[in-house]
């Protein structure tokens, strides 16, 4: 079973920068991965995607254009850049392998929080 881990959060001021890490102890070359976040009382929500080969990649409208989804199959890593970080988008982060009707593959990780400071 592969297990994922999550790293590079942390506490940033709105408008500040992260980087976001999701390491794969198997490979993951042919699944469709996603970044998803859980704020408190909130349920876990899919923010972004990308297929294995990244043809195709697609954004929750609320971080579109802000957010950057990639991945590096021969490390079976996936990133998530996050620019121009907002108060709203604290959370912990975490990723999976997107599976059919909204499930997913994996066990969860840890996930990382992310704070950001208004």
């Amino acid at each position: 079973q592969v297990q994922l881990v999550e790293s590079g959060g942390g506490l940033v001021q709105a408008g500040g920068s992260l980087r976001l890490s999701c390491a794969a102890s198997g490979s993951i070359f042919m699944r469709t991965m996603g970044w998803y976040r859980q704020a408190p009382g909130k349920q876990r929500d899919l923010v972004a995607r990308i297929t294995s080969a990244g043809g195709s990649i697609t954004y929750a409208d609320s971080v579109k254009g802000r957010f950057t989804i990639s991945r590096d199959n021969a490390k079976n890593t996936v990133y998530l850049k996050m620019n121009s970080l907002k108060p709203e988008d604290t959370a912990v982060y975490y990723c999976n392998a997107a599976g059919a009707a909204g499930s997913v593959r994996y066990p969860w990780g840890q996930g990382t929080q992310v704070t950001v400071s208004s």
